[in-house]
């Protein structure tokens, strides 16, 4: 516990830092990292990490869907500057060509590792070195899904007044695991999943939930005395309520990965939390849940 406290207090600075005081492509050179390890991670984690050739493409790919993301979200935020200019309003409706330069980049990652992994499978086909489909499906996951869904804080930080938008998730995730663990560890019985968390507890659920949205409350309040933005607090429940359940998700559905391989954590690289997988398995499902709410109903304006 001592361990895991001081590399908090040592990472979450830097890590505030890329989300909070630095440009974005800071944080894009970070995800992509975190992106790149997680792979590898999850390779290793499935006894796929053997075939090095599809190892390295995976890793690789892992690592260019964060830079391709910030990109296509960067041009998007030009272009509609530049329209928002000519017409001197800010609603107006998304430059096609602007999203069609997003999909064409994600499409081409995806289209280029996808032919790398079918020639890999072609060239072991009926031999003791066989790519197998599950295997393909597990590095689409690792090199495409999952960097794609953290990639998302990279979207949320390039957005207006992205530095406060991507703290969202940051704030929905972490205070909600903590929330959840330190009411599990003071008042937790009852044991909500003990075949794949043996120590998550109903209690810490519901304490993660109450302790989650109510982080969101503060936050907004925080905004609300700090900046001129006008903050919808109803909305920020239902952030909060999302964002405190998909976090919940996102730990429980890698948890249930890690107990089906029989490991207790994806790596050691970071000492007290294991892996990378391990300490942003939340944000996997909370960065994107956070984006599509922020454009859907936005609570911050």
């Amino acid at each position: 516990m001592k361990t895991r406290v001081l590399v908090s207090i040592v990472l979450l600075p830097i890590f505030f830092a890329a989300l909070f005081i630095f440009p974005p492509y800071i944080l894009t050179i970070i995800i992509s990292l975190i992106c790149a390890i997680a792979a590898y991670e999850l390779m290793h984690a499935t006894n796929n990490g053997g075939k090095k050739r599809i190892l390295v493409y995976t890793i690789i790919a892992a690592a260019f869907v964060p830079a391709s993301v910030y990109l296509s979200s960067l041009t998007m935020l030009t272009q509609s500057v530049s329209a928002a200019e000519e017409s001197a309003t800010i609603n107006i409706p998304q430059n096609p060509m602007a999203t069609l330069t997003f999909f064409t980049l994600i499409f081409t990652i995806f289209f280029i590792f996808a032919s790398l992994l079918i020639i890999e499978a072609a060239l072991t086909f009926r031999t003791e070195k066989q790519v197998k489909l599950r295997q393909i499906l597990i590095s689409l996951a690792a090199g495409i899904v999952i960097p794609y869904l953290l990639s998302t804080l990279v979207s949320l930080k390039i957005m207006a007044f992205g530095h406060l938008l991507v703290l969202l998730p940051i704030i929905s995730a972490f205070v909600t695991d903590s929330g959840a663990y330190f009411t599990g560890v003071a008042i937790g019985k009852r044991k909500a999943f003990p075949n794949i968390s043996p120590n998550k507890t109903v209690e810490g659920y519901v304490g993660g939930l109450i302790i989650g949205t109510a982080a969101m409350l503060l936050y907004g309040l925080i905004l609300a005395n700090t900046t001129s933005l006008n903050i919808i607090y109803p909305l920020l429940i239902v952030y909060g309520v999302v964002g405190a359940l998909v976090t919940a998700l996102g730990d429980l559905f890698f948890s249930l990965i890690k107990r089906k391989c029989g490991i207790k954590d994806y790596g050691r690289l970071i000492p007290g939390h294991g892996g990378m997988l391990d300490r942003f398995d939340s944000m996997i499902f909370c960065g994107p849940s956070m984006y599509f709410l922020v454009i859907l109903i936005p609570a911050i304006r």
